[in-house]
């Protein structure tokens, strides 16, 4: 049970007075673990070893010998730089640049074969632009060790990617207003930041933020192990990806930090339980914070609702805990916040069982199978000359497809809802380089759509296309291809052993919910005569139809089946139409391109010429009565709940939160939880008022048109 506070006059317990020291409001629960919590924390632990997460003291030496030889070449760059630009003997003596580390290497959650996130800093009279990303980016193209060298200038944090003798590194560079800097910079004071502009900020952030998180975290090494475990879980869930729009490493360290702050004395197997019992309830947009936002007299802008009209529309706010507090996950669209907390949902109804001795941890670590889980995808192809090639031009792709989703929510007022999967897939039988990347379609969620309502995304796609071509890196057989393909069209390329598996229910809380209504039994390979397409039937599929105009013959879209880029030429032409079988009421129709075996000759009618994008789109046409109409639910400014003006959180209201419901489940049977469920909920409620929120008549004086919301997000992300 939580300590309240001392009279007047009286000290503080030491157990208290060490909980107040992080965070900004009390903790939820001192509890500590109870035997059976130490038996399924070990239970975890080896879980995780066996699983591979740590990488061994070999590879961890090779790192150390990598990260010795990088701070050796940048400096020997700086004071090559130095001499060339004329100035004193003393001066190029004294030159000097040096690398920090930061995300999951500086947080000692790195596992085997991940890139370590470096960041040089050097003196004022080295720029990024030209010593950086041309000198530096030359002098390791020239060296052995260095490979698939990648500079991406135009990124929202501008970054160099390459392997060094096989360990990838992303280089990112800071030059800060000081001629000669320090070999023990204090690269956590403010001063660093004077006189940089935004770019430099948000480059030196990434380790300004990571050793704030360790300093807020009441016991480090039990953060390590409950980030290593939910990092391993959202990966094998397939919401780890913050350029998709899930989330990225910063984003789940801070989620983990905030857990074990409400938690002080709690140990990793009760960590990642709260984590979902938590999140499942938090209401967003209400703001993960680790301390109060700090504004100073640099000026750098701030997350503040109050003042950005933009950080309204931020659909998942988790904010980072140093100057500046930046929202570190507004790439998170309506969307892909939906599947994460479905997922959350999974993940609290596995913890709950694991609790009651009814599942193991295994259970929690089984992967989504995402291609048994949707009836209609997109599939983006990306193809190009080389692998070089491919390897930017996919960086490009990437980067923007998450537009693609904030679009169609635009488009189709957030009735239909995209699942991307942040999953490369490649098809090693084209004669050229090739990845692929896919969505799920479906339609928003208990809302049943009229007759013949049709969901038209071809403009969308043709927008997103357009900006595709903006890139001023393109070349000859770089091409993108957007296409709709149901499940039982889905290529070989995607399943692990060239078959489709029994389709599962989708959700494991829904034990009710239909499996296999259309899956296909095999797929052995990729050609068409190969695939098993005998499709299930149902009594309700066999209701009478309203009186409709009849559909045109069934004809699967061609596959791509070879891509010469060499010889790839777009022409304008006709439209190829296809029409498919109803799948629960789900008609589609749309435009296809034809790709010819050798020719690869695109005909599309909404091709744009000499632009080496073609656009394979598709019209999705949900034909179920009872259509209710939702005037743009998704579009209208939303009331965000922020801290007051000063951008600190009430110590007196944190004291006001609901505990009774949670304190007694850390230490009751946890076969009394579902008597805890009220109170869990006032729990929510309760966290809520943990900060002094504005109201929607509170914002009304700058509301933005709700039309150009989703468009108003960062173009940009992190790398």
């Amino acid at each position: 049970m939580a300590v309240s506070d001392s009279p007047s006059g009286a000290s503080t317990p030491p157990q208290q007075e060490q909980a107040n020291k992080y965070g900004f409001t009390k903790p939820l629960s001192l509890a500590g673990p109870t035997d059976a919590d130490l038996h399924r924390n070990n239970e975890l632990e080896r879980f995780l070893l066996d699983s591979g997460l740590y990488e061994s003291n070999d590879e961890s030496a090779a790192r150390k010998e990598v990260l010795h030889r990088l701070d050796q070449i940048v400096k020997s760059w700086v004071k090559q730089l130095t001499r060339q630009r004329g100035y004193t003997d003393q001066m190029v003596e004294d030159a000097n640049a040096v690398i920090f580390t930061f995300g999951s290497y500086r947080l000692g959650v790195h596992g085997p074969g991940v890139d370590i996130d470096t960041l040089c800093i050097g003196p004022s009279y080295v720029n990024r632009e030209e010593d950086f990303f041309i000198i530096l980016h030359n002098i390791l193209a020239e060296m052995e060790e260095v490979s698939e060298l990648q500079p991406v200038p135009d990124a929202h944090v501008p970054v160099m990617k390459f392997k060094f003798q096989g360990i990838s590194i992303d280089l990112l560079y800071a030059s800060i207003s000081l001629l000669v800097v320090p070999e023990d910079l204090d690269i956590s004071h403010g001063s660093v930041l004077y006189d940089v502009d935004e770019p430099t900020v948000r480059s030196l952030n990434g380790c300004r933020v990571a050793d704030q998180i360790l300093k807020l975290v009441p016991n480090i090494e039990h953060f390590r192990t409950t980030l290593r475990c939910l990092k391993f879980w959202a990966k094998r869930r397939g919401v780890y990806s913050n350029v998709t729009g899930f989330l990225g490493g910063v984003n789940w360290a801070i989620l983990v930090a905030r857990i074990c702050q409400l938690y002080p004395n709690a140990i990793p197997s009760m960590l990642v339980s709260r984590f979902f019992r938590v999140y499942t309830q938090w209401r967003w947009p209400n703001p993960v914070m680790l301390c109060s936002i700090e504004e100073n007299e640099l000026g750098f802008p701030i997350w503040d609702p109050r003042r950005n009209p933009r950080d309204r529309f931020h659909t998942m706010p988790i904010i980072t805990p140093a100057y500046p507090c930046m929202n570190s996950s507004y790439n998170v669209s309506a969307s892909t916040l939906r599947v994460m907390m479905e997922q959350f949902r999974y993940g609290n109804k596995i913890c709950d069982e694991i609790d009651l001795n009814k599942a193991q941890w295994s259970a929690l670590f089984q992967p989504y199978i995402f291609f048994e889980a949707y009836k209609n995808y997109l599939q983006v192809d990306i193809v190009a000359s080389d692998t070089d090639d491919l390897l930017a031009w996919k960086g490009w792709v990437e980067s923007r497809l998450r537009l693609l989703t904030l679009k169609i929510e635009r488009d189709t007022n957030g009735m239909l809802q995209c699942h991307p999967y942040p999953h490369e897939y490649i098809d090693t039988s084209k004669p050229c380089a090739h990845s692929a990347f896919f969505m799920g379609l479906q339609r928003k969620e208990g809302v049943r759509g009229q007759e013949g309502q049709q969901f038209d995304i071809r403009g969308t796609v043709d927008e997103f296309r357009q900006e595709i071509n903006m890139y001023i890196y393109w070349k000859p057989g770089m091409e993108i291809f957007v296409s709709h393909v149901r499940r039982k069209q889905l290529p070989a390329f995607v399943f692990p052993d060239g078959y489709k598996r029994t389709r599962m229910p989708r959700h494991i809380s829904h034990p009710t919910e239909k499996t296999g209504d259309d899956a296909t039994k095999c797929y052995s390979g990729s050609g068409p005569s190969e695939r098993c397409t005998k499709r299930k039937s149902y009594p309700e599929m066999m209701e009478k139809k309203p009186d409709k105009p009849d559909k045109r013959a069934s004809i699967s879209p061609q596959r791509l089946e070879s891509v010469s880029p060499e010889s790839c030429t777009s022409k304008l032409g006709g439209t190829a139409q296809m029409s498919v079988d109803s799948m629960e009421g789900v008609w589609v129709a749309g435009s296809t391109a034809k790709y010819a075996n050798s020719n690869c000759e695109i005909k599309s009618s909404d091709v744009l010429p000499g632009s080496g994008l073609s656009s394979v789109v598709a019209d999705m046409q949900i034909s179920e009565p009872g259509f209710v109409d939702t005037t743009h639910d998704m579009l209208k400014p939303r009331s965000v709940e922020v801290p007051n003006e000063n951008g600190v959180v009430v110590g007196d209201k944190a004291q006001d939160l609901a505990l009774d419901c949670l304190e007694s489940e850390e230490t009751e049977s946890t076969n009394n939880f579902s008597n805890c469920k009220a109170g869990v909920v006032d729990m929510d409620q309760q966290l809520d008022k943990a900060c002094n929120f504005i109201t929607r008549d509170e914002c009304s004086d700058y509301v933005p048109n709700a039309s150009s919301q989703n468009l108003s997000c960062e173009v940009s992300y992190f790398v």
